[in-house]
């Protein structure tokens, strides 16, 4: 038998490593970016503003009496300014959907993470908490300096109030989404009682509770590790697309020196090793070690390193947009901008503009009334008393306007057939009503068996309001 035995090792053999502490997760250090400014810088706060006026803004809109944007679950209906879309409008979600896929596919084989650097809720909230970190307790070297003190009672007022704040813009925040699905007016009556229903609640904590962690607490943990699109991002980029890229050529090698002096005479680079460009980027990267998955494309470290460049009188774009190809070949914008327009940006924006004009088309040319025909599977046909054949049909007449309507029913496909009793409906503002309604023919009619009948229903104020749907209608043997 084998010995299970190890051989016992030499006196000067290595030890073998010991992995008893080795974790597949890096350990993390703690962030504190610093605040930049600059047209980039510009551009994030232009995009921070417009889509947060958007959100906290629309449930507060009025439209016709009620809310200009409400997703009514309990009704089961969506109000968005002028238009009711109902569950069978499913259809219109699907498009919407599809023309964002294609629109990050777009932007992003243009010019890389347009979407996570300027107009991702995750990119917008950590700007938002960091800005109301920053007024609370100053700078970054101030709050690395306040992380390094003691508890006291400065430090901890200043950690509590920022706490609160942010607690407060969440839960607001929070209070804001579910406003899109519950009408406001009834949200904020229950705010003052403190009487949600438990859905509410739920998620007024939930949604309030994880912006908190996300843009407060984890920030660029989010983007590093939980987002997926970080990680299939590679696939969407090809040597032509516009990424953020360091000229190592024009920047090798780095360091030092004093303003004013040539960095070639003392063969060196533009770079200054500041370390300016990784201070200002939210997830901690270093741009100059290449283009980098965890790189969110907010173009930070651009603001950053022309204000460098300014101070030392070197021209700008040692870290700018660019694209593989261009650095290599020392394209300028107009080579660059000529290769914009390629098979795939093209397959991708012809797709995106094809759905883009069926959505316009379709909400253009949507009706606003709909029925729905049910034949009474309880008596299939019934002869009366004058001989004539009679089958029983439930319509289901939606109104899709905001305004009362009445519709006139009319039926056709068979000889002789009439409709017993009246032929009009009533139906209030963006409801459904139901209504019984006996078809009688004659028994020469039709031919022993199923028979095709159709309905009109045309609303009597508009001749353009009609539609025809086709049912069948059962002779006896």
């Amino acid at each position: 038998m084998n010995s299970t035995n190890p051989k016992p090792q030499s006196a000067g053999s290595p030890k073998p490593p010991d992995n008893s502490n080795d974790t597949f997760y890096a350990a993390r250090k703690k962030l504190q970016v610093r605040s930049v400014s600059g047209m980039f810088a510009n551009w994030r706060w232009a995009l921070v503003w417009i889509t947060q006026l958007l959100f906290y803004g629309l449930p507060w809109l009025v439209w016709n009496d009620r809310q200009a944007v409400l997703f009514h679950l309990v009704e089961r209906k969506f109000y968005v300014f002028g238009w009711v879309f109902w569950p069978q409008d499913v259809f219109y979600l699907a498009i919407i959907l599809i023309i964002s896929a294609y629109a990050l596919f777009f932007f992003t084989a243009i010019a890389g993470r347009l979407w996570c650097g300027y107009a991702c809720p995750q990119t917008v909230y950590t700007e938002i908490f960091m800005w109301i970190e920053e007024k609370i307790e100053g700078d970054r070297n101030a709050r690395m300096k306040l992380d390094k003190a003691p508890m006291s009672g400065q430090k901890l007022f200043r950690r509590g109030s920022k706490y609160a704040v942010w607690a407060l813009f969440a839960l607001w925040t929070g209070f804001t989404f579910v406003a899109y699905f519950s009408p406001l007016r009834e949200l904020l009556q229950s705010a003052v009682t403190f009487s949600f229903g438990p859905w509410e609640l739920f998620w007024i904590l939930f949604y309030g509770g994880f912006t908190y962690l996300f843009a407060g607490l984890l920030r660029e943990q989010v983007c590093k590790y939980m987002c997926p699109y970080a990680r299939f991002q590679g696939v969407m980029f090809d040597p032509d697309t516009l990424v953020i890229t360091y000229d190592e050529e024009r920047g090798e090698p780095r360091g030092t020196r004093k303003k004013g002096i040539d960095p070639r005479a003392e063969g060196k680079g533009d770079c200054v090793d500041c370390g300016i460009c990784v201070q200002v980027c939210p997830t901690g990267i270093d741009i100059r070690d290449g283009l980098q998955y965890e790189c969110i494309g907010c173009a930070a470290c651009i603001d950053a390193c022309d204000q460098v460049m300014d101070k030392m009188q070197y021209p700008r774009g040692l870290i700018r947009y660019s694209t593989e190809n261009a650095l290599k070949k020392h394209w300028g914008m107009r080579e660059i901008l000529l290769h914009v327009l390629r098979p795939r940006t093209l397959i991708y924006g012809g797709i995106l503009a094809a759905f883009c004009v069926a959505l316009a088309w379709g909400l253009a040319t949507r009706s606003t009334l709909r029925v729905d025909i049910i034949r009474d599977r309880a008596a299939l046909a019934t002869e009366l008393a004058d001989g004539t054949i009679e089958n029983v049909y439930r319509l289901q007449v939606m109104n899709m306007t905001e305004g009362p309507r009445s519709f006139e029913v009319r039926v056709g496909g068979l000889d002789g057939a009439v409709i017993r009793g009246t032929g009009r409906v009533e139906v209030a503002p963006a409801t459904t009503q139901a209504v019984t309604v006996q078809v009688a023919v004659p028994p020469s009619s039709g031919k022993p068996g199923a028979n095709k009948l159709h309905f009109d229903v045309q609303a009597t104020d508009d001749a353009s309001v009609a539609v025809r749907e086709e049912t069948t209608f059962l002779m006896p043997h």
